[in-house]
């Protein structure tokens, strides 16, 4: 069994490995959106390519402009009678003949002003090229980054559940700038080897075709050798981002998390487990780079076995005077240009693996489907009452996992306050998130004011709920904009009314900034009961219909307790609220009690009643009581 699930392991990481180029071309389109600023770089790029192939010629022209005149001074010393005969050979006119004896050096001015001339041009359209390219790659790490940032926020709570956010971070940072410099260069390279190379190969053809024969068969053996490499180095890039959001991922938690470690000391532990993911990823990036140590050098070789050839059988032309000086420079400034693409597409090759790997798994966000969707009619859900009503609700958060809820069905009426009681893992916090639709049920139905929450839409709902959590958030900011954080139009009076009603407006005014005092990251500069209360007016703020408070006296003193209790009794008037308690005595007055067990409701009703009736509760009921006497 252990063995077959292995191999599975094995052969679907294989498939993952195989990456292919589909994703790349798929970001790549992402250029779509900014046509102008593309099509300028790849304009600019031209012309610049052009002005680059223009360079050997007016070096021929200024080598043959020398070479011309020294020989026109020397038949000028020469017989007479010998002229005709050497002009023939030379297949000179007279008149080139005289222009090279009188003007010789303006056939040199020329060659000299053209050559720095298209120098110019290359130089200025090289830097348009490249700034109108990083312009337009920046634009699409942008749209990536927001594309990536929009799919995460709309993406359910069970996804969240299966990947860590270390990966998520590394997606949206490093992985987009691998495709972004893929794009801003990468491509950009690409198109110039392709045109510098089909350029010089024409050019090559036109001036020496036997010597063009020569070079030839060394470039298909380059493409297949580019080729090879880019089969074995994809995966290997692939596996290279693995392992960095592995290594990010502890770094997200140890940070996290520093004062549990640093309470436990734990420092030296949690430094072996970074420094074994850094080893990891390490070794996997040397695995690449021997890869690509090899790669270089067996370009460079066939290169240079290359220009061996044309030394050599160049020379043999020259020697025979079928081929004159100023050609044979040419030509050895254009095998450069052969030479010197092909040098080029081993970055090409590495950028490119990389940015299909890093594609890849930008993709695997933005198609990943939500278990929580919209459908394409759902409707805006009307200003409710209040009622919800779970009907035969059962529920699992992964398919092949255990039921948290089993067949639950209750109601609770406009203006109700709902308790849940029950041991940790009871389905008490499913049932909350249900409401809100983080999770939808596995079987059954959740509806509030007789809509399915699967038929409305989920802003439209989550608008009308306030939610006190029992892990506190809060964001980098001051209290204010944390306070008015579901409504930033919200007026001054208006959030000051909420924090006294959650009994946090006299700490607030005792800090010497009031509330704009800044909070730190994720709320550290408070204390567990200020953050709790924080938040607590941040739902009251949204005065929603309906109210869920999940613990949200647990990180408070008896003091405070009682203050908050007093204010959210008096909230509760008018609103449905459900409210996850661990003690007791925090929900006697409650509408309803739902004592869960196991994820099924076990017992239901008022303190009264289930005191007298449920065996459950009461002994929930009495075990706390002995406890607050041995406290006490």
């Amino acid at each position: 069994m252990q063995a077959s699930l292995t191999l599975r392991r094995g052969q679907r990481n294989k498939k993952e490995a195989r990456v292919g180029l589909k994703p790349l071309w798929r970001a790549i389109r992402y250029l779509g959106h900014y046509r102008r600023t593309a099509l300028a770089a790849y304009l600019f790029l031209f012309v610049s390519v052009a002005a680059q192939l223009m360079v050997p010629q007016m070096v021929q022209n200024v080598l043959d402009a020398v070479t011309n005149g020294m020989i026109a001074q020397q038949l000028k010393q020469a017989p007479s009678a010998l002229l005709p005969l050497a002009l023939e050979r030379l297949q000179w006119s007279e008149r080139q003949f005289e222009e090279y004896v009188s003007h010789p050096e303006q056939a040199l001015y020329w060659a000299v002003g053209l050559i720095i001339l298209f120098a110019l041009m290359r130089g200025f359209f090289a830097f348009a090229q490249t700034y109108m390219s990083e312009k337009a790659s920046q634009f699409v790490a942008f749209d990536m980054r927001n594309d990536l940032f929009a799919k995460i926020q709309r993406l359910s709570f069970s996804y969240h559940d299966r990947n860590q956010t270390g990966q998520l971070m590394v997606r949206a940072t490093d992985d987009v700038e691998k495709v972004r410099m893929f794009i801003g260069q990468g491509l950009l390279l690409a198109l110039q080897a392709l045109l510098l190379l089909t350029g010089t190969l024409i050019i090559l053809f036109l001036t020496n075709v036997r010597l063009t024969l020569i070079v030839l068969p060394i470039l298909p053996l380059a493409l297949v050798l580019f080729m090879v490499f880019g089969a074995i180095s994809q995966p290997l890039f692939s596996e290279v981002q693995r392992r960095l959001s592995r290594l990010n991922t502890i770094l997200q938690e140890n940070l996290a998390g520093i004062q549990v470690v640093k309470a436990f000391a734990r420092e030296k532990a949690e430094q072996e487990k970074f420094d074994a993911s850094a080893e990891s990823l390490m070794e996997q990036q040397i695995r690449v780079a021997r890869i690509f140590s090899f790669l270089f050098p067996v370009i460079f070789l066939l290169a240079n076995l290359g220009q061996a050839a044309v030394l050599y059988f160049g020379g043999k032309q020259l020697i025979d005077n079928t081929l004159s000086f100023g050609e044979w420079q040419k030509f050895s400034l254009y095998l450069v240009y052969v030479f010197f693409p092909i040098g080029q597409l081993g970055f090409i090759i590495s950028q490119m693996s990389q940015a299909s790997a890093s594609a890849k798994r930008i993709f695997d966000i933005l198609d990943a489907r939500s278990d929580v969707s919209e459908k394409p009619d759902a409707i805006e859900l009307p200003a409710i009452q209040g009622r919800v009503t779970f009907d035969d609700v059962s529920f699992r958060y992964y398919s092949s996992g255990h039921w948290v809820l089993s067949h639950v069905s209750f109601e609770a009426r406009p203006g109700e306050t709902v308790a849940l009681l029950g041991a940790t893992g009871s389905g008490k916090t499913t049932i909350i998130n249900l409401i809100p639709r983080f999770y939808d049920p596995t079987e059954g139905r959740v509806l509030v004011d007789g809509y399915d929450l699967r038929d409305v839409k989920i802003e439209s709902l989550r608008r009308q709920i306030g939610i006190v959590l029992q892990e506190t958030t809060l964001f980098s900011g001051t209290i204010r904009d944390n306070i008015a954080f579901g409504r930033p139009d919200a007026s001054q009076d208006e959030i000051v009314a909420a924090a006294k009603a959650a009994a946090a407006h006299e700490f607030i005014m005792s800090f010497p900034q009031g509330y704009e005092t800044p909070v730190g990251e994720r709320g550290a500069t408070l204390s567990g009961g200020q953050k709790q209360r924080i938040a607590i007016a941040r739902a009251l703020l949204m005065d929603p219909r309906i109210l869920i408070l999940d613990d949200s006296t647990s990180s408070v003193d008896v003091a405070t307790e009682a203050k908050i209790q007093r204010a959210l009794d008096e909230l509760m008037v008018g609103r449905t609220s459900f409210v996850i308690a661990q003690r007791i005595s925090t929900v006697l007055n409650a509408d309803q009690i739902l004592v869960l067990d196991r994820g099924r409701i076990v017992a239901r009703g008022k303190h009264a009643d289930l005191l007298e009736n449920s065996p459950e509760y009461a002994e929930i009921y009495y075990s706390q009581l002995v406890e607050d006497a041995v406290q006490s």
